[in-house]
């Protein structure tokens, strides 16, 4: 060996899964933006009167303007699944909380019952 500190499989398995989720990104990325083409096609095609750089130019700009808004959109997506990422986090916490208290004092009270059911036989 080189040298190289081999890393844990944990560490391969979540850069696989980050390079998957990139992938992903980058492939519905790709697609919104050839469905904006082709929004900027359909639209231009309605317009006959418009010259060849024309159609070009307003193809362009209706493409920009168009993945722009989607840019905003998934923006505004991505910031609220991580504010209730956190909000369910802390929902979850608490009701983990709950749970162990209650289960702590379900037990404590199984356990004082059978002490006064073992006091009471004597």
């Amino acid at each position: 060996m080189s040298g190289e500190k081999r890393r844990p499989p944990a560490d391969a398995d979540a850069e696989s899964a980050r390079g998957l989720a990139q992938m992903e990104g980058y492939l519905l990325w790709n697609a919104e933006v050839e469905q904006a083409r082709r929004l900027a096609r359909r639209f231009t095609d309605q317009l006959p009167w418009l010259t060849t750089a024309q159609r070009e130019d307003v193809e362009r700009v209706y493409t920009a303007e168009r993945t722009a808004e989607s840019r905003a959109v998934l923006t505004r997506i991505a910031a609220r699944a991580l504010q209730l990422r956190g909000e369910y986090t802390d929902r979850y916490r608490r009701l983990r909380a709950r749970c162990v208290a209650a289960a702590v004092v379900c037990a404590g009270a199984a356990g004082g019952a059978c002490g006064v059911v073992g006091y009471l036989a004597r």
